[in-house]
């Protein structure tokens, strides 16, 4: 059987029944993906029976780069480090064969790159070796769980670099985070930021601008719609791909945002009707979110 047309798959959002409960839906659109989906959403005020599998374990792969983001600015602001500072691509750094922007521009490192820069490549364009140097000048993954610990999202598990996942397989599915953990971190971004302002604005930014995940969370949605979000997105073995991502805060008309993290793990489906199942779950919360929230 020929894979649908992304836009056959896009259009199979409109029928579904408007009888159907919100978990009716995601639960039906999620059998699309012939793997597994886990799903969790937030918006102050509203109840929105949204969580599928919420407070499971699914791998995070390159959606970790959101709380690494946050613990580098949390150093900044504490001194340790500053935004314009420049930060050493060492050729030990380098590793092929990886997803690296700043890898295929300095093939030879040896260059002095600004802190911002490598920040902006982790989180706007998921720069593997950016993200790898942030933790090498944190000292390691287990600063950042340290500072997720402290802010009571003991459910978000950074254990691996990336490299460390390149060189194995498995090691992806030890990088985990329960969707509710990772709601509840975009919760705190929207709404009690542990960031000061300059810099919550600073990776709001990024996170919108971001070139990742165009037809995931955003796909359906209004185009002028705002979506801070990241993306993660595993490679595929034997037919199975174990992850494909997104998180991220979308505006609504009101201004009000919504949380939403959506993880398709372990899929054999293909990427287009993976990313389809994300779009389509996004869009039915997010219709249910603005029904409620209208005057």
């Amino acid at each position: 059987m020929r894979p649908l047309s992304l836009l056959a798959l896009l259009t199979l959002a409109a029928p579904l029944s408007a009888q159907a409960t919100l978990h009716q839906q995601i639960s039906s659109i999620a059998q699309d993906a012939q793997g597994k989906v886990f799903v969790a959403c937030s918006l102050p005020g509203v109840a929105l029976d949204c969580d599928l599998n919420a407070h499971g374990h699914p791998p995070m792969q390159s959606t970790f780069k959101l709380p690494l983001a946050i613990v580098v600015l949390q150093q900044v602001e504490r001194g340790k480090l500053a935004l314009d500072q420049p930060i050493r691509f060492l050729p030990s750094d380098r590793y092929p064969g990886t997803y690296s922007p700043l890898q295929d521009a300095h093939p030879d490192a040896n260059v002095d790159v600004p802190l911002s820069e490598l920040l902006q490549l982790a989180v706007g364009k998921s720069d593997n070796t950016a993200a790898d140097i942030l933790l090498r000048i944190l000292g390691g993954p287990e600063v950042v769980q340290d500072s997720l610990n402290k802010l009571g999202l003991r459910t978000i598990h950074v254990r691996d670099s990336e490299r460390g996942l390149h060189d194995d397989f498995q090691a992806q599915y030890r990088n985990d985070a329960e969707p509710a953990a990772m709601v509840a971190l975009l919760r705190l971004l929207a709404d009690h930021s542990p960031l000061n302002a300059e810099h919550t604005a600073l990776l709001n930014r990024w996170m919108t601008e971001s070139t990742t995940g165009l037809h995931r969370i955003k796909g359906l949605l209004p185009a002028d719609t705002l979506v801070a979000h990241k993306t993660g997105t595993s490679g595929e073995r034997n037919g199975l791909t174990p992850a494909n991502n997104d998180v991220g805060l979308i505006t609504l008309p009101n201004g009000h945002r919504l949380a939403l993290a959506v993880f398709v793990i372990d899929s054999r489906a293909d990427e287009t009707t993976r990313e389809a199942v994300i779009a389509r779950i996004a869009k039915v919360i997010y219709d249910q979110a603005l029904a409620a929230t209208k005057p």
